[in-house]
């Protein structure tokens, strides 16, 4: 049986939790912006711009609910097309100034639809994955530790499953690159019981702190000058192309009526494209294409 409003406290909780740690590392308080949802439900943004450490990021509550399922969960799940839904999660994008620390996501989610005089349909979703623009060994090593500790508790075969399609799924098919060194990525999370299946997300979620603030520790004071700054925007730019181009999770909000602001927040705040610009051979920006932009085994 599912308890919906343990999942929803769990998620406030999370919000709380990881707000506080980041609001540490960067020495500013996050604003906080509660909205509603017509359609029904709603949400509270927490957001940071121009801080210290962040440029700009957001970590996001969301719980909302519907009649009829968006085209693009209707697309996936053909089947459910027709029945009430209702969705909550966290999700937060975050932005460093500092071109050597690297941007992450990170959301975790709870889906679940009814009808009358059938079962409710549910699973769980989520991850993280890790954007940088300078690469470095010892940060994507660390970054998958983690993210391999989380899922193992719950199937040895996990962690390469989540790997897999984390890496099939941030994948800009149009420049036929990745977007990142990749993590975790899951959806449609069911094949164990509620409580299984629950505990597994919120370890996910609990280890994105562990997993992102040591390297953020590490980069967020490394000397850079314009070059990276302007390496960095460029970029940014394929964030921005992913995002609006592929992403499932902001074709969701858009289409199901959310809030725009929320669901943009995702966004960079500068970003450059340049026309069929290719790095200097040997440098350390071709460095992130040939060396980290590539689906390797990390741990």
């Amino acid at each position: 049986m599912t308890d919906t409003l343990a999942v929803k406290n769990y998620f406030l909780g999370l919000q709380a939790a990881i707000v506080a740690a980041l609001e540490e590392v960067d020495g500013h308080t996050f604003i906080t912006d509660s909205w509603e949802r017509p359609e029904g439900g709603g949400g509270i943004s927490r957001v940071i711009e121009e801080g210290k450490v962040f440029e700009r990021g957001g970590v996001n509550f969301s719980h909302v609910m519907g009649k009829n399922l968006p085209p693009s969960a209707a697309a996936a799940r053909p089947e459910l097309a027709g029945r009430q839904w209702e969705a909550m999660g966290v999700s937060l994008v975050l932005h460093p100034r500092n071109p050597y620390a690297p941007t992450v996501h990170m959301n975790v989610r709870f889906f679940t639809t009814r009808a009358e005089g059938q079962e409710d349909v549910w699973w769980f979703g989520g991850g993280m994955d890790l954007t940088p623009y300078y690469g470095f060994t010892e940060d994507a090593v660390h970054f998958h530790q983690t993210c391999k500790m989380a899922v193992q508790p719950f199937g040895a075969d996990l962690h390469a499953r989540f790997k897999k399609w984390c890496d099939e799924y941030f994948y800009l098919k149009h420049r036929k690159e990745a977007r990142g060194v990749g993590g975790i990525f899951f959806d449609d999370f069911n094949e164990q019981d509620f409580a299984s299946s629950f505990a597994m997300m919120r370890s996910v979620g609990d280890a994105f702190i562990p997993a992102y603030r040591p390297i953020l520790e590490r980069r967020k004071d490394q000397e850079y000058g314009e070059r990276e700054r302007d390496f960095q925007a460029y970029r940014r730019g394929r964030y921005v192309e992913f995002n609006l181009v592929f992403d499932r999770g902001t074709h969701f909000g858009l289409q199901s009526g959310g809030r725009t602001e929320s669901i943009l927040m995702s966004m960079p705040p500068i970003v450059k494209w340049r026309y069929d610009w290719k790095p200097e051979a040997g440098s350390p920006e071709a460095a992130l294409a040939t060396d980290f932009l590539v689906h390797r085994e990390w741990v």
